[in-house]
């Protein structure tokens, strides 16, 4: 049996699903760190997926699984996938590296141009800046996150958002005043460690 054909206790799953979705919620969308994600979220246009694997391997099994069907599916039905990995790539560093990989996954599935990769990681952390500099939280999620998203739905949410590449700016300024007190009050945490699976969670995020 493969990683990625592994299943995780339903307890532990929908604990992460919950974590994940109080971040977006309360940090997303709370915060508006991006404009575009209400619509997909109150339209339950979003396909969260927690994903078992304990290795790489798993990892990019899943990931090609997910862009295949996100790619086959109707855009009213899923428009966007979010692929949640709580038990591996916990270290940014690797997660970082792994990003190399799901580009070159996109690649020989012939899915560049149609579909694109974000990521979020509870360690991440822009080159220059301390860890604990409050603007690396704008790219911070509960657990290591593949975010899958259609061109499509890019270019429609820019032509609606004229000046989506202040975005990146704003976000710093949001995050610079609310602060790690205020951060930390949003009520963002990793309550599926509370009922983690046997095996551990690859490495402590």
């Amino acid at each position: 049996m493969t990683p990625s054909q592994d299943v995780l206790p339903t307890a532990f799953a929908e604990a992460v699903r919950q974590d994940m979705q109080i971040w977006l919620e309360r940090a997303v969308i709370g915060l508006n760190l991006c404009p575009f994600a209400k619509s997909v979220h109150v339209k339950g246009q979003i396909h969260w997926v927690v994903s078992p694997a304990r290795d790489v391997p798993g990892v990019r099994n899943d990931l090609v699984r997910e862009l295949q069907e996100l790619q086959a599916s109707d855009p009213a039905q899923r428009d966007t996938t979010v692929l949640v990995l709580p038990l591996c790539l916990a270290d940014f560093l690797d997660f970082n590296d792994f990003l190399a990989q799901a580009d070159a996954v996109l690649t020989a599935l012939g899915l560049q141009g149609e579909l694109q990769i974000a990521s979020f990681h509870p360690q991440f952390q822009f080159a220059g800046t301390a860890a604990d500099d409050i603007s690396n939280y704008t790219n911070r999620a509960p657990y290591p996150t593949l975010h899958l998203l259609r061109e499509a739905s890019i270019d429609r949410a820019v032509e609606a958002f004229p000046e989506a590449e202040t975005i990146y700016e704003k976000n710093m300024q949001v995050l610079e005043q609310l602060g790690h007190a205020g951060w930390n009050d949003l009520g963002i945490a990793r309550h599926a460690q509370d009922v983690k699976p046997e095996g551990g969670t690859g490495g402590d995020a």
